[in-house]
């Protein structure tokens, strides 16, 4: 069996992200196509929370090294203040010491045949960029997101050691990994010479984390409950379009808004979204509720009445992790998304009826008003779509780009 190192800041025990199911399922599935992983993350101390609920599906025989890093925003701070250098390419970059000496010394040690690290967090693919220098290795750099873009990062400073990372991971990198079209195709234009290693693979959802028994009764009898499962950006996912509908909805159709209560479960930015629905006289059609375990999490999805997709024009290149869970749950999704963008285009690909642009308030109120009262506009994702979109596919597809890289 080949041996694979992954270098990856989500990682168990993180709590709060997404991101830490790509590495994961990955790190589990990777064995089933004849790669036997090594995790290289950081210490638990660097995240700023943690839950041990997926601790125990790591296996016991997977070698992890946990190297000492920290957060500039909590840890180096004084008085809420830290030097910007402390935090480029972001505020983990104290992790690149030791990783260096933790990976060189699992390359000594297990000899794999390849590396692997996911952006975000960029001092991932640096760490990975050192050490494919250093080995010789093959290195398939994956990216979640696009890295430099044109308004982000917004410090300069940081924008150039994105751009630097970037340029490595196109010069250095045997290939590179995409998870959203857009992204794979605008990386293709900005590095022409390396499009030929750059290759599509997407997120997904875990079966095995989808067979704990629901409880069949809604989440709010009595309510239509509409399910936000994770962080809400207050750009990238911005809410007040929402909050700004659910008003209108109230003022011209309150036997309606009466029925509907919107629930965010862990969406970080509460206390923003409490200000808004207060703002806006909405506060009683809202929910804010803390994280839960992941599994927790799922079972949730799969009783709400309908799950809420939240994504920025400004994102149009990238896709939510959450949005193949939602998926899987078999649940009706209303999509507040560009329908021209990447999350808007999966939607609809998947079947999903409704999906409006989440900057346009109107657009959403009139989405809000057709979910609630045409059945029809509650049409359940494509089972062939979903079929597709499992973490176990895509893994096949990881396994195979590996293959290839080292012949």
């Amino acid at each position: 069996m080949k041996r694979l190192l992954m270098i990856a800041y989500h990682f168990p025990p993180i709590q709060g992200s997404s991101g830490v199911q790509r590495s994961l399922r990955f790190m589990q599935h990777l064995p089933d196509f004849g790669w036997e992983p090594l995790v290289l993350s950081i210490s638990p101390c660097a995240y700023p929370a943690t839950s041990s609920d997926q601790l125990a599906q790591i296996p016991s025989s997977t070698v992890v090294c946990r190297a000492f890093g920290l957060d500039a925003a909590r840890h180096l701070a004084i008085a809420g203040r830290y030097p910007g250098w402390l935090a480029r390419p972001d505020r983990w970059s104290s992790w690149q010491l030791a990783a260096g000496i933790c990976g060189r010394a699992l390359i000594r040690r297990h000899r794999p045949q390849a590396l692997w690290s996911t952006y975000p967090i960029a001092t991932a693919h640096r760490i990975a960029a050192n050490l494919q220098r250093q080995s010789g290795l093959p290195w398939l750099a994956d990216f979640r997101d696009p890295m430099a873009q044109p308004d982000y990062p917004p410090d300069p400073a940081q924008w150039r050691a994105f751009k630097r990372i970037e340029e490595s991971a196109a010069q250095q990198a045997a290939a590179l990994s995409f998870t959203a079209p857009s992204a794979l195709a605008d990386y293709r234009q900005r590095y022409p010479d390396a499009a030929a290693r750059m290759h599509l693979i997407e997120n997904g959802y875990d079966e095995a984390a989808f067979t704990d028994e629901v409880a069949a009764e809604p989440l709010s009898p009595g309510s239509f409950t509409l399910l936000h499962s994770g962080i809400v950006y207050p750009q990238e996912r911005d809410p007040a379009p929402l909050i700004k509908a659910l008003a209108a909805l109230r003022h011209e159709r309150p036997e309606l808004s009466e029925q509907l209560r919107v629930r965010f479960r862990a969406p970080v930015h509460g206390d923003m979204i409490r200000q808004l629905a207060s703002t806006h006289d909405v506060l009683d059609l809202i929910e804010i509720l803390p994280p839960v375990p992941y599994r927790a999490a799922l079972a949730e999805m799969q009783r709400a009445d309908g799950l809420l997709v939240l994504q920025a024009s400004n994102c149009n290149h990238q896709i939510p992790a959450k949005l193949y869970e939602y998926l899987r749950a078999r649940r009706p999704i209303l999509g507040l998304a560009d329908p021209a963008g990447d999350t808007g285009r999966q939607l609809a690909v998947a079947g999903v009826p409704l999906v409006v642009p989440l900057e346009q308030p109107l657009a959403i109120r009139d989405a809000l008003s057709a979910f609630l009262t045409d059945p029809a506009r509650r049409a359940l994702a494509d089972e062939t779509v979903v079929a597709a979109a499992s973490r176990r596919q895509r893994t096949a597809q990881l396994a195979a780009l590996l293959d290839r890289m080292t012949g």
